[in-house]
């Protein structure tokens, strides 16, 4: 998922979808699951050199993405949709000014308790040895930029610096996730689940464990047989239920609560024993994966009123 905070953010993929053919290019992958680049050409009838120029548009903005397949005469480019959904904000002037934005880190997770196969690293190394939880509580882990495990949970802080005297009217975490394969395998799904101060949100299931092609930021000394990139997924709770990409996950809202600015809030992110779908959880931060970002959280907070 694209997720455009701003219209000012997302101009350059408004121009690149601001044409009818460069529509019918991304409609045409996904119908066909991906094509060759001269395939493509063929069935628009349009010449390689223009067709290179509307995918070149195409791919500075993360909607298409090309990989190399070998064949007898040299490397075959094939194009693809990189993304899932793209979600726009609109944001009045009301929810800019009353809001607290935070970030945190993949491993500064205050409890956990999780199953093999799992391991974490920072940009530069891994972090002890792959498959022994142990590494969970090791010093290092503040550093790390991706964990994985099978089953269990982590549980984060998030610290609570609204102003006094407000409320907390809606929380929204955005992370980028995937599912925990032996390997890769884009088939693979797991249902993640969370939890607001131990209260089940709600799930969403992962639909694999990503490899087909190197993640944007994953660093160039990360195995190419393990886990790429994910799925950048936007988790709300507000006084309607709880939203993953904007479709509702549970009658569970942000009233069920309580919140103000002396709360503890805990997020807690992970795979029950009892998930239909047990194939583990990835979590990626700023130095991997396709999205530049850590858990990102932002809190939408009021005046608490008098009758309150």
């Amino acid at each position: 998922m694209l997720h455009i905070k701003s219209l000012s953010d997302g101009l350059n993929v408004f121009k690149a979808l601001g044409s009818e053919i460069r529509i019918e290019i991304v409609n045409l992958l996904l119908r066909n699951h991906g094509m060759k680049m001269n395939e493509i050409a063929n069935y628009l009838n349009i010449t390689n050199g223009a067709l290179t120029t509307h995918i070149k548009k195409l791919e500075e903005c993360g909607i298409v993405r090309i990989s190399s397949e070998g064949s007898g005469h040299g490397n075959t480019k094939i194009c693809s949709v990189n993304l899932d959904k793209i979600l726009i904000e609109l944001d009045t002037q009301e929810t800019t000014t009353n809001t607290y934005q935070t970030e945190l880190r993949v491993g500064h997770f205050s409890d956990f308790n999780i199953y093999p196969t799992c391991g974490l690293a920072t940009s530069k190394a891994l972090i002890g040895e792959v498959d022994d939880k142990r590494y969970f509580s090791h010093p290092d882990r503040f550093d790390a930029d991706i964990i994985w495990f099978t089953k269990g949970y982590v549980e984060y802080i998030i610290p609570n610096f609204i102003p006094a005297h407000q409320k907390i009217d809606q929380i929204t975490i955005s992370a980028e996730l995937s599912s925990e394969a032996p390997g890769i395998n884009e088939i693979w799904p797991s249902d993640i689940h969370f939890y607001l101060n131990n209260v089940c949100l709600g799930s969403w299931t992962s639909p694999g464990d990503f490899g087909d092609t190197k993640g944007i930021f994953t660093p160039d000394w990360w195995f190419p047989n393990w886990n790429q990139y994910g799925l950048l997924k936007l988790l709300a709770i507000n006084c309607k239920g709880t939203f993953i990409d904007g479709l509702k996950i549970s009658d569970v809202s942000i009233n069920d609560f309580d919140l103000d600015f002396k709360s503890d809030i805990k997020f807690k992110i992970g795979i029950p024993d009892d998930a239909k779908n047990i194939g583990g959880l990835t979590i990626f931060g700023k130095n991997f994966g396709n999205y530049n970002q850590n858990i990102n959280v932002r809190i939408n907070y009021s005046p608490i009123s008098s009758e309150e």
